[in-house]
């Protein structure tokens, strides 16, 4: 069971790169149709987009004082793969960056970028949101989720910006070396809930994080990765059913 929750997180942020050499891949959109309010519609495998009681993204608001530790992450650097599979910038990784969570360590496996933000916090959608996807040895997965402003040029983000690939489903090598580490907000002390993934399937139990500061990127570079996306590609906000927030 866990390990079919980490392949079918992989598979949910590479389906659209499949999508076209695939004819029975379903497909799902941000708008239209195939938008958020049907996904659950287009296959029998997206019913808890729409039956699900612990979906994501929320509104990060009310919440319990659970004095969570900051994160400790561990920052390695290398060449990586990015695709734009039609739904989001995707880095594959492989064991990239690893942090402590529930007496466990949990590894990098991919990040990816949404604009303007899926999750909320009291209220406020952030411009840009990037999710860095980690496993255990488990399979089971969390999410750190970062909050970007507009402000000053983030250095981590020319590399992947200058390697953006110009088609669909093309894959390409980043070959400047990456530095994580301005991706992530100094003061590392987060909000924590239970919630799943934003893209079909929408599967649950995934451990979220999201960060309680956010950090910048320039205009220009918000600029290059909404011309790149070509439209907003975040999910609408979910009823919180109960869940709590802890921070």
């Amino acid at each position: 069971m866990k390990t079919s929750l980490l392949l079918s997180v992989m598979l949910a942020y590479s389906i659209g790169a499949h999508a076209t050499s695939s004819p029975s891949a379903p497909h799902w959109s941000y708008e239209g149709s195939a938008g958020p309010d049907h996904w659950a519609e287009l296959s029998a495998d997206f019913q808890t987009c729409n039956n699900g009681k612990f979906q994501s993204p929320i509104d990060i608001r009310h919440t319990i004082e659970g004095r969570l530790p900051p994160l400790k992450l561990e920052f390695h650097t290398a060449a990586e793969n990015l695709v734009n599979n039609g739904h989001t910038l995707q880095v594959n990784v492989d064991d990239e960056d690893d942090f402590m969570l529930d007496g466990e360590t949990f590894r990098l496996k991919q990040y990816h970028f949404h604009t303007p933000s899926e999750n909320q916090i009291d209220g406020h959608s952030y411009p840009f949101e990037a999710h860095f996807v980690h496993a255990n040895e488990d399979g089971e997965i969390a999410v750190i989720a970062v909050m970007f402003e507009v402000g000053k040029e983030n250095t981590a983000l020319n590399p992947i910006i200058a390697a953006m690939p110009k088609q669909i489903n093309q894959e390409v090598v980043v070959k400047q070396r990456m530095d994580l580490k301005p991706l992530f907000p100094e003061d590392r002390h987060y909000y924590r809930f239970s919630g799943s993934l934003t893209t079909p399937p929408c599967t649950e139990g995934l451990r979220w994080l999201v960060m309680k500061h956010p950090v910048t990127l320039s205009q220009s570079q918000l600029h290059d990765f909404q011309l790149a996306l070509k439209n907003s590609n975040n999910r609408p906000l979910q009823p919180l059913h109960g869940r709590l927030i802890v921070e």
